[in-house]
């Protein structure tokens, strides 16, 4: 259950913040750093297999950097997790390789791509799913039936032209699905859905916080 010490918490705000200020860091590169990190198919076929996990940190331009970081603000205010900053790397590191792996292998199409979204889709796969389950907490479950029901529609319909003319390029609904995806693997890894998650062994009742 979500209370008013989860809002207090550091633990809740400074990782994702820190993410953030890492986007609009990468932002203010411009297009060179846009061009050196973003999912490249012929260069990682040549090797360069990190594009896999740099590309969910750049964006194609200021209106999409917005959306995302409008996301992960959203993301904070449904599903505040008190969670260390080593538990939030390991969530983007892997989410963020298993969407891109998803566009590699399975959308061959796809020859470069940018953006947090998907990466964003599996965090809400995590928090919501982890009060649906742990807390049977009812508005979790209709967000979480939202943002199947988004995907779902995004794959059968695709996105309104508006969205992609406002962030200057298509949307790549694949990456939202494989996001979502690589989420729910996740939480059935760590048993991120049913305990307080940690970097190492995880707590026993004891010594959850209370």
């Amino acid at each position: 259950m979500i209370t008013n010490a989860d809002y207090r918490s550091a633990a809740v705000w400074l990782p994702p913040f820190a993410v953030m200020a890492l986007l609009l860091l990468l932002a203010l590169g411009g297009e060179p750093v846009r061009a050196a990190l973003r999912f490249d198919r012929a260069a990682i076929d040549a090797g360069q297999w990190w594009l896999l996990l740099s590309d969910n940190f750049v964006h194609l331009g200021w209106w999409h950097l917005f959306l995302n970081q409008m996301g992960l603000l959203v993301l904070l205010l449904l599903c505040p997790e008190r969670l260390s900053p080593w538990v939030w790397l390991r969530r983007l590191v892997l989410i963020g390789l298993g969407m891109s792996s998803g566009l590699y292998f399975f959308v061959p199409g796809t020859h470069w791509y940018v953006g947090m979204s998907g990466a964003i889709h599996g965090l809400f796969v995590l928090g919501l799913g982890r009060q649906v389950v742990a807390s049977r907490d009812l508005i979790a479950a209709g967000c979480l039936a939202y943002l199947i029901g988004k995907i779902a529609f995004e794959m059968i319909g695709g996105v309104p032209v508006s969205d992609e003319a406002a962030i200057g390029g298509a949307v790549l609904v694949e990456s939202h699905l494989y996001g979502s995806l690589s989420g729910l693997i996740y939480g059935l890894i760590f048993g991120a859905f049913v305990h307080a998650e940690t970097f190492g062994r995880a707590k026993s009742r004891a010594e959850e916080p209370q």
